[in-house]
């Protein structure tokens, strides 16, 4: 067993390297190193089964995870594009995957083929988180659309894991009687589950945090992650994986959720990296090239009508070109809970062949492969066709002409920053316009009778849209935004343009003033002359001393000459 695990994770852990330096998703070193681990190289016989066995841990505490950092309010602020478009796109590609099987397959059935389409239709919540962060998404409404989306499908998945059992157990009921006992036990167990996380979880935690040994609060985490799950299958008759779900969302709605993910998840990557190994323990290349047709298909599906398919659908949900080619392209892959659902289906329950799932895996491995290879071309791709004007939603950004007799400033970003600015510029009779990536903040203004404008300011097209020939400065307020991109977009527009900035670290301070900004705004500088403010006057210092003080610390920051002059 020791040798088993010491190959799987060695091979693991050096085709991960390797995959992260390609830029390309650890997951398929993973997998790479599954398939070389099950190889007859090693003198040792390595035993499949151990990795298997480990893996189920990993299966349980990855949907721990999940339900640790799933929270409806992140789907609420994406639903009127994440839920319609997720369920419709599901739809459609479970259909087209069901039709692809059924065509291609011999002796095939409705059920097996809709399973299949069903199998397909899933994409990996890791492998889209790291894509989008990689290519700085993550934090944008596309991103968070994306996620909101993938929450949808992270759902339906939790759901029919916990249906498959009702479906196509041995109960011995009827299927009515089956689904109505079987909504009654899962009402129960959410119900124990709930009172449970309230009145068990809650005070343990409370109590294990108390005291200084860090190994027990995860040991507690993960006691907890495993008996729930446990509680729900042996006594409730639900999935080991719906059980973790539950635990995870208890954990995570409580005042420890911050901790358990920074305590315990490392340990569901130790675990979940095993289950990624164990599939590609299972994967055989030569049986995908002998049904390559099925496996064309799938991968075609995935990599084409999966995301056309996406892109449609929030397009006809009236959100930008833009958001619609960057959520889409996430979506052209199929990750984990495809692993799960074809291995329940075919090992379980025997309703698909095996090489129906060698077929996922092979579908996974390379569309994984191509999405994290492709992907970071898809926002620079956007950004020059936006900057030539072609896909920018303008039928309604008619913003005026600035008016003579008015300063004009472009304020990027409407948070608390950017809209306190806008209210003190708007109070001095500055006309304000404001660039804004969310789109319900921008109709929200117009409504408001705010000049905004949707869009990327670091596009010229948009820059022109909101007047940057005739504006007097632009004010980038959110420390996320692209700042230099932006500054030097402007410029090129209109060279005598102000440029203030605000950013979170004071190298990046550094470097826009030298790309020509004139006033930047580091957070790291601001806290530390407000703190060194704060300590000198608890210390008795005099307010001639505390400006002196900060004068030269703010030098010593920026790396300038202090000044002589008081601030």
């Amino acid at each position: 067993m020791i040798f088993t695990l010491a190959i799987g994770l060695t091979l693991a852990l050096i085709f991960g390297v390797l995959a992260q330096k390609l830029q390309l998703s650890p997951l398929v070193g993973y997998l790479l190193a599954g398939i070389l681990a099950a190889q007859p190289w090693w003198g040792v016989p390595v035993e499949e089964h151990v990795v298997e066995e480990f893996s189920h841990i990993g299966v349980v505490l990855l949907l721990f995870g999940v339900g640790l950092q799933f929270h409806f309010k992140d789907l609420l602020a994406v639903q009127k594009v994440a839920v319609p478009g997720a369920i419709v796109c599901m739809l459609v590609r479970a259909a087209l995957g069901a039709l692809g099987y059924y065509w291609l397959v011999d002796s095939p059935t409705w059920l097996s083929a809709a399973l299949f389409g069903i199998c397909m239709c899933v994409s990996s919540t890791v492998v889209l988180t790291r894509v989008l962060a990689d290519n700085k998404v993550l934090q944008t409404p596309a991103g968070h659309t994306a996620l909101g989306w993938l929450v949808v499908e992270d759902i339906f998945t939790i759901i029919l894991l916990v249906l498959l059992p009702v479906l196509f157990g041995d109960s011995g009921q009827t299927l009515g009687a089956a689904l109505g006992w079987m909504a009654i036990k899962l009402t129960l167990l959410i119900l124990c589950v709930t009172f449970v996380g309230r009145m068990v979880i809650a005070k343990v935690l409370n109590y294990v945090s108390r005291s200084t040994s860090d190994e027990l609060f995860t040991l507690a985490v993960l006691v907890f992650a495993l008996g729930i799950a446990v509680l729900s299958a042996e006594v409730f008759n639900a999935s080991l994986e719906f059980g973790a779900f539950l635990s995870g969302m208890v954990v995570g709605q409580s005042k420890f959720a911050s901790r358990a993910a920074s305590d315990a998840l490392p340990m569901r990557d130790a675990f979940a990296v095993l289950f990624f190994v164990s599939v590609g323990m299972g994967f055989k290349a030569l049986e995908l090239l002998e049904h390559w047709p099925l496996a064309l298909c799938a991968i075609l599906l995935t990599l084409l009508a999966k995301p056309l398919a996406a892109y449609i659908v929030i397009r006809l949900l009236r959100r930008p070109g833009r958001m619609a080619l960057l959520v889409s392209a996430s979506l052209s892959q199929v990750g984990e809970f495809s692993f799960i659902l074809a291995a329940l289906i075919a090992g379980t329950y025997k309703l698909l062949p095996d090489y129906a799932v060698n077929v996922i895996t092979g579908t996974a491995i390379i569309t994984i492969t191509l999405n994290a290879a492709l992907y970071r071309f898809v926002p620079q791709l956007v950004k020059v066709f936006e900057d030539r004007g072609i896909g920018v939603d303008s039928s309604d950004q008619h913003i005026p002409a600035p008016v003579e007799d008015r300063h004009r400033v472009i304020v990027v970003g409407y948070g608390p920053c950017g809209e306190i600015l806008s209210s003190i510029l708007s109070g001095y009779d500055v006309e304000v316009v404001v660039i804004e990536m969310n789109i319900d903040t921008v109709t929200r203004l117009k409504k408001q009778g705010i000049i905004a404008l949707h869009g990327d300011a670091r596009l010229r097209s948009i820059l022109r849209m909101a007047g940057a020939e005739q504006a007097r400065a632009i004010i980038i307020t959110s420390s996320a935004a692209p700042a230099k991109e932006i500054a030097t977009a402007a410029k090129s527009i209109n060279s005598g343009i102000g440029i203030m900035a605000y950013t979170t670290y004071i190298r990046n301070a550094q470097a826009l003033r030298r790309d020509g900004a004139e006033s930047v705004f580091s957070g790291e500088e601001e806290v530390a002359l407000s703190m060194t403010s704060h300590l000198l006057r608890n210390l008795g210092a005099t307010e001639e001393q505390v400006t002196r003080e900060r004068r030269a610390a703010r030098a010593r920051l920026t790396g300038q000459e202090p000044q002589p002059s008081a601030e």
